[in-house]
C-alpha cells in the first residue's frame, strides 16, 4: 500500500502540526482565547499558591485561600473546554488528538484533583489543612502539564523555523 501526501498528515513524524492544521490554528479564534487564558490561569495559580501556602504555614487566611483555588478551579474548567473546542477546530477531535494526547491525559488528572478538592469542601470530607494538600498536589501536576503544553508550543515555534 502506497501513501500520498497529504495536508491532513505532517510532512515529517517531527512536525507538531500538518499545513492544513497549522491554517486551522492560525484561523480560528480559539487560539488567541487559549493565549489569553494561559497565562491568566497562570497568575491565578501564583496568587492561589502563596495564599495556601500562607494559609498552611500561618493558619491564616483560610477564606482567601479557599477562593483563590475556586477561582483557579474555575479558570482550569472553562481553558479545558475552550481548549477542548481549539482541539476539534484544529485536529478533527475533541480531545486526545495524537499531537496532544499525554498533555490531555495530564489536564484530566488536574482536573480530577480539582473536582476532588471542591468535593472535599463542599463536603467538609477533609479538615482544611487537608483541602489545601490536595490543591497543593492539584497544583504540582498542573506546573506538569503548564511545562507540557509550554514544551508544545516550543516545538511549534522550531518547526514553524524550519518550515520558512
Amino acid at each position: 500500500m502506497t501513501v500520498s501526501a497529504s495536508s491532513e498528515f505532517p510532512q515529517s513524524a517531527a512536525a507538531l502540526y500538518t499545513p492544513a492544521q497549522r491554517a486551522r490554528r492560525d484561523a480560528t479564534r480559539w487560539t488567541l482565547v487559549q493565549g489569553i487564558l494561559a497565562p491568566v490561569q497562570f497568575l491565578v495559580f501564583l496568587i492561589s499558591l502563596g495564599l495556601v501556602l500562607r494559609y498552611l504555614a500561618t493558619g491564616t487566611g483560610y477564606e482567601a485561600a479557599t477562593y483563590s483555588i475556586l477561582a483557579k478551579t474555575l479558570i482550569l474548567y472553562v481553558i479545558m473546554v475552550t481548549g477542548a473546542i481549539w482541539e476539534k477546530v484544529v485536529f478533527g477531535q475533541y480531545l486526545f488528538a495524537p499531537a496532544f494526547f499525554w498533555e490531555d491525559v495530564v489536564s484530566f488528572a488536574v482536573i480530577a484533583l480539582h473536582t476532588y478538592y471542591l468535593w472535599a469542601l463542599f463536603t467538609g470530607s477533609l479538615a482544611p489543612e487537608a483541602q489545601m494538600t490536595v490543591a497543593l498536589l492539584a497544583y504540582a501536576i498542573y506546573v506538569l502539564n503548564a511545562v507540557q503544553f509550554l514544551a508544545k508550543l516550543r516545538r511549534a515555534r522550531k518547526d514553524e523555523e524550519a518550515r520558512t
